[in-house]
């Protein structure tokens, strides 16, 4: 999360939203992880998806998920986008959701490890 707010903050929007999307899957690995339980991949959808067996997950998460996991691929990659390249599609209205979507998830691991 640090990491993603210190994009933020310096304005590398793209990487700030590519951040929000490694807190919040490695937070859900962390929690899967504390259930004993072991998945590979970066789908947040079917990360929570697995999650859901064992925890009530609120919808909120569950949209936080399906919101971030675009910024897996889209920020990382020059060759993603045919126009252009990733800075210039994002800005701090992406990388500010971004940021509140993993903070959300986050939250919810974070209550749930506990």
């Amino acid at each position: 999360m640090k990491a993603a707010n210190n994009s933020l903050t310096s304005q590398d929007y793209e990487w700030s939203s590519f951040q929000s999307q490694q807190c919040a899957e490695k937070a859900l690995k962390a929690l899967l992880r504390y259930r004993k339980k072991e998945m590979r991949g970066h789908d947040l959808p079917d990360l929570i998806e697995v999650v859901s067996h064992f925890v009530q997950v609120p919808n909120r998460v569950k949209l936080a998920c399906e919101k971030l996991d675009a910024q897996y691929f889209r920020p990382r990659y020059p060759d993603s986008i045919t126009d252009g390249y990733p800075a210039e599609f994002y800005d701090e209205a992406i990388a500010k959701e971004c940021v509140q979507n993993a903070e959300t998830v986050l939250a919810f691991v974070e209550a749930n490890i506990s």
